[in-house]
């Protein structure tokens, strides 16, 4: 048995740096407070807690003087205002990629457009993005897209995580009910090189197995592609979660992760796929 995995698999840069922060405020503060979970992986969430962080529901929960968090995802304009006006010791991780989307959403809004958001309803960074701009609209399917009334003039953006596919699917209805539309290609480029190397992987491999908690947008997104390309595709959050028989015709095995899956979990799952296949070492794909 061969095992490849993905190049780009697991945590991306904007995450990582985010993590990595929190640890570092956490420990140089005692605490840190976050509203909601800096990433959708439940055992990430919990070496965080271990470490001092504190999810919180709002800013008032968040003792005085004491560091407030604002994730990767990107936080809501009113939130910043509010923690600003109260003088709060804001640590800000929101991800680079992330705030270019709210400065391309806000040039789109100047120039007198309508806004649509192709993302996840209710999504933290879709909900960050929404606030930049006045009244937008926002589409997660090709369905919802139909529904849509004609307009004069439109913007469109995505949320950093969305599939090209799904993207693609609904531009070509907002082609047919807008007639001066602007779209601006957000998808984070982290995002599209993790989606390139799956779908090739999927279609080589005879196996794909893609680790991700079931809680994670992205990682499922991933384990879509996979598994339009191959039936033999799993997903798994932890290394316990595979099955052997899985494995067992299988002479190669594809690897890769949700950007929210960090590295001790990918080589928790690639140690026992060697387990399993008698494999001394994986080769890296991209």
């Amino acid at each position: 048995m061969k095992i490849f995995l993905a190049k780009d698999a697991g945590y991306c840069f904007g995450v990582r740096d985010a993590v990595n922060l929190a640890y570092d405020t956490a420990e140089d503060h005692g605490d840190v407070y976050m509203l909601g979970h800096i990433v959708h992986n439940e055992n990430v969430v919990k070496d965080l807690n271990d470490a001092g962080t504190k999810v919180v529901e709002s800013l008032d929960d968040v003792p005085a003087g004491k560091p407030i968090l604002f994730r990767a995802h990107g936080t809501p304009e009113d939130t910043w205002k509010d923690a600003k006006t109260n003088n709060m010791n804001i640590v800000d991780a929101t991800c680079p990629l992330v705030l270019e989307i709210h400065e391309e959403v806000k040039n789109l809004e100047e120039e007198g457009r309508k806004i649509i958001i192709i993302g996840d309803h209710g999504h933290d960074e879709v909900v960050g993005i929404a606030s930049q701009v006045k009244d937008p609209i926002i589409i997660a399917t090709a369905e919802e897209a139909k529904a849509l009334r004609k307009t004069k003039r439109a913007g469109v953006v995505s949320q950093s995580t969305q599939t090209i596919e799904n993207v693609q699917e609904i531009i070509n209805v907002i082609m047919t009910k807008v007639f001066d539309l602007r779209f601006v290609n957000t998808i984070c480029f982290p995002t599209k090189r993790n989606q390139s190397q799956i779908k090739e992987l999927a279609k080589q491999c005879d196996v794909m197995i893609v680790i991700g908690s079931f809680t994670s947008a992205n990682s499922k997104r991933l384990t879509a592609l996979a598994k339009e390309r191959n039936e033999n595709s799993y997903q798994v959050a932890t290394a316990d979660e595979i099955e052997p028989r899985w494995l067992k015709q299988a002479e190669t095995v594809g690897v890769s992760a949700g950007a929210s899956t960090p590295d001790n979990i990918i080589n928790d799952v690639l140690t026992k796929i060697k387990e399993i296949g008698k494999v001394p070492e994986e080769m890296i794909y991209g």
